[in-house]
């Protein structure tokens, strides 16, 4: 397979060679690039956040021009450390906030702009076929994931800062002029602090370049990219670091020996260049493969690659194009290989993500190889042919647009990775999650089963099903389910948090209380153990320290509507009204029915003296919760106060209705109902 011409191919044609400036023609290629793409993930414009997503839009407390600088400057603040990337999501969330919309199309639009500039680097190289390439590489299904998943803009937002070092790299060794070497540079770091995998951009140019000469001048070609291969390193070293130390990328599933990670990879090498050519069974996690070193078969994978790169090595003096392309492949999708250990790996030893940059390579080697092949026929025969090729790229842009479907929103995702891999524990066990979100705690019971069946010592489906079963009413089989979660692992904030929601809630305080420190040991800016400790607090009637974790609560995390309301309460008993009403407003604002907001509103109101405020917030609460007695009692009570005798009578008499035994409601309807008496 060649990726370009060299000395045994034929010439390029007359489009295909212009490294200069772009012509009206390449400008028109360009946009119609924008366009395919745009059209092809149009069912994703209004797609909604899928799985991690909401942990890589900013929080709250990285929403400032501090929180910016966190971002920069504290390597824990965000999931991983790309600051680039995080400050984008910076800077996105300042123009829309927290809509899916934006960031979907922020991260379509920056895959467009890697395609073009795809396309102007494969004129740029003379690669026959350049527009045919970039397109492939444009509207290819594997590349839906990274696309569609706003997680994945750092594939995307580093893409873009990728192509564009390679260009201005080519540009300073075209002249050995400094201006585009610095640009380079600095392009090429913020591709890295973008996503890491970058890093492989100075290996991937001595490649073109030795594929461009037939050889590699070491003091001329070495010595500049030597910074660049230094920047990467560090990279790569560090995100190596963060992905065990703070993404979670340690443990058994990790324990792979030297011979482990070659199998790995020799068998990811062939399932990615397959997934390329052949784009059948795409899906968001792939089995994870049974890796036996002991198994001669397995070794088939890692030995075929070793014979092919042989073969390429040996024909290389009659075409460097079969190695420069198995090389770029390879080389790119090298971080990927299982030689670094990534959280991913827990569950599947590849995904469509990983391969991003690398599937650019052979859709590149497809058109090129295509375009020399329709080259020799004669001009009246390349009709056809041309035709087909260009048929081929509606064909995949038909196909990724059916695959974006998928990730129009959480559940449609994970049951269309089940239907395409039932082996998925993890599917099952964040579906279980959505349905207990959705509150169809029996389906989330079914599927938090269903995971455990798969992975009977995952702590996460254990912990996932405790919380099905505290939803359910089933409080001691969630005590069995938490318990032999963190049997399992100890660290695992989330359950500890949720277990100690489910002991607050049995009148278990003290218990409660050490799961949310401990909780704060392992994750100490988590937001939710910071409004679960609050809660203790305030059972302890310990109010500031309960307001003091509250707001803690309400600094690291998204706001809760739970979480104010409770602050208001708390500032309320301390006597601090007018900050209560402020608390309790907000978290109206973030959840209209949420009654105790709404109610204690009310309440507070009245305490400060407001009484037709107050009534008509209790009317709201009664709109909220019709049957909650002691709305239409407080409503009833100050409407009597205020003269309104009739409508008094109507809201205790309900309040009575409604509760039998509500001594007081009873003793002030009596109350109502001998002064309308007495008046008449």
């Amino acid at each position: 397979m060649q990726i370009v011409c060299d000395v045994t191919t034929p010439p390029p044609t007359p489009e295909d060679a212009r490294p200069g400036r772009w012509t009206p023609a390449q400008w028109l290629g360009a946009l119609l690039l924008v366009a395919a793409t745009l059209l092809t993930y149009h069912r994703v414009w209004h797609a909604d956040y899928i799985w991690d997503d909401d942990a890589h839009v900013t929080p709250p407390v990285l929403r400032t021009f501090h929180g910016l600088a966190r971002i920069w400057f504290q390597p824990g603040a965000t999931q991983q450390y790309y600051p680039v990337l995080y400050s984008a999501f910076w800077a996105e969330h300042r123009l829309w906030g927290d809509a899916a919309t934006g960031y979907h199309l922020a991260t379509i639009l920056l895959h467009a702009a890697a395609a073009c500039l795809f396309y102007r680097l494969l004129a740029r190289l003379a690669v026959p076929g350049a527009l045919l390439g970039a397109a492939l590489f444009a509207l290819h299904p594997v590349n839906v994931e990274s696309v569609a998943w706003i997680s994945e803009q750092k594939n995307t937002l580093s893409a873009v800062f990728y192509f564009a070092a390679a260009l201005a790299y080519l540009d300073f060794d075209r002249g050995r002029r400094w201006g585009p070497y610095g640009l380079g540079t600095i392009l090429f770091t913020l591709a890295l602090l973008s996503k890491s995998v970058t890093a492989v951009l100075p290996a991937a140019l001595l490649v073109v370049l030795w594929w461009k000469r037939g050889r590699l001048a070491l003091k001329g070609d070495v010595p500049p990219l030597a910074p660049w291969f230094g920047l990467g390193a560090a990279s790569g070293t560090f995100t190596a670091w963060m992905e065990r130390t703070h993404v979670g990328a340690h443990g058994a599933a990790f324990h792979l020996s030297v011979a482990d990670r070659v199998l790995v990879a020799g068998r990811a090498l062939w399932f990615y260049l397959g997934k390329d050519l052949w784009p059948s069974g795409l899906t968001f996690i792939y089995p994870r493969w049974a890796i036996d070193s002991g198994s001669a078969a397995q070794y088939v994978f890692p030995a075929a690659a070793a014979a092919v790169l042989a073969c390429c090595w040996a024909a290389r003096r009659t075409s460097r194009s079969p190695l420069a392309a198995g090389l770029l492949f390879a080389g790119t999708l090298f971080p990927a290989l299982g030689f670094v250990d990534v959280f991913p790996f827990l569950y599947s030893f590849v995904a469509d993500h990983f391969q991003y940059l690398a599937s650019a390579v052979i859709a590149a080697a497809v058109a090129a190889n295509a375009t020399m092949a329709i080259g020799l026929l004669s001009p009246g025969a390349r009709h056809a042919p041309r035709a087909a090729c260009w048929a081929v790229v509606a064909l995949l842009a038909s196909i990724a647009w059916r695959q974006s479907g998928q990730y129009a929103d959480v559940q449609t995702l994970w049951r269309a990775t089940i239907a395409r891999n039932p082996e998925c524990w993890m599917a099952y066990n964040n579906l279980a999650a959505e349905m207990l979100s959705a509150g169809r705690t029996q389906d989330a019971i079914d599927d938090a089963v269903a995971a455990l069946r798969l992975a009977p010592d995952d702590a996460a489906a254990h912990a996932t099903l405790g919380e099905a079963f505290s939803a359910s009413g089933r409080t001691r089989d969630a005590f069995g389910e938490f318990n032999r979660a963190l049997e399992l692992e100890p660290n695992n904030a989330a359950a500890r948090i949720n277990f100690g929601a489910l002991l607050l809630a049995a009148g278990r305080t003290k218990d409660a209380k050490a799961q949310y420190q401990t909780a704060l040991e392992v994750v100490p800016d988590s937001a939710t153990a910071h409004s679960g400790l609050g809660g203790v607090y305030m059972r302890e009637n310990n109010i500031p320290a309960a307001i003091g974790e509250l707001r803690l609560a309400l600094e690291d995390g998204r706001p809760e509507a739970s979480t104010h309301a409770n602050l208001g309460t708390a500032l309320m008993m301390m006597g601090r009204a007018n900050e209560g009403i402020v608390e309790y407003r907000a978290a109206i604002a973030l959840d209209p029915k949420l009654l105790v907001a709404q109610f204690n509103l009310g309440n507070a109101l009245q305490q400060r003296g407001e009484t037709t405020a107050a009534i008509e917030q209790f009317r709201r609460a009664i709109e909220v919760a019709p049957n909650f007695a002691q709305a239409h009692y407080s409503l009833g009570a100050l409407l009597l106060g205020a003269g309104q005798l009739d409508e008094a009578i109507q809201q205790l008499t309900r309040a009575v209705q409604l509760a039998p035994s509500y001594a007081r409601a009873r003793q002030l309807l009596s109350q109502a109902e001998a002064r309308a008496h007495s008046a008449q």
